[in-house]
């Protein structure tokens, strides 16, 4: 059963940092580009940060570029986010979302594994 499991939201106030994992199940990581996204009510899922599977070139939304950096661990099968600097308008709740490819997009239909998402909450 393929299952990707986010862990690592929370409350911070502003200016301060986070660290999401996603530990990823069955064999959808292996080869394969993952990416975070993040969605606010009423909002479309946004694609925040994409790293394929060789861990080169990362892909940064504009609004998180120089804040965020996006990793993974291919022997640990986890996939982490750290946020820096976070802002009010972080707030939300991140998905992390497998591909079926190595190479990754930013259109969330491109991504048929996704987890169960985690609240950020950023006080201001």
């Amino acid at each position: 059963q393929v299952q990707l499991v986010e862990s690592g939201g929370g409350l911070v106030q502003a200016g301060g940092s986070l660290r999401l994992s996603c530990a990823a199940s069955g064999r959808i990581f292996s080869g394969h580009a993952m990416a975070w996204f993040r969605q606010t009510p009423g909002k479309e899922r946004e694609c925040v940060a994409i790293l394929n599977w060789f861990g080169t070139i990362p892909y940064y939304a504009d609004s998180v570029k120089g804040r965020f950096t996006i990793s993974r661990d291919n022997a640990k099968n986890t996939l982490y986010l750290q946020m820096n600097s976070l802002q009010s308008e972080d707030t939300a709740v991140y998905y992390c979302a497998a591909s079926a490819a190595t190479i990754g997009s930013s259109i969330a239909t491109n991504y048929p594994f996704w987890g169960q998402g985690t609240q950020v909450t950023v006080s201001s």
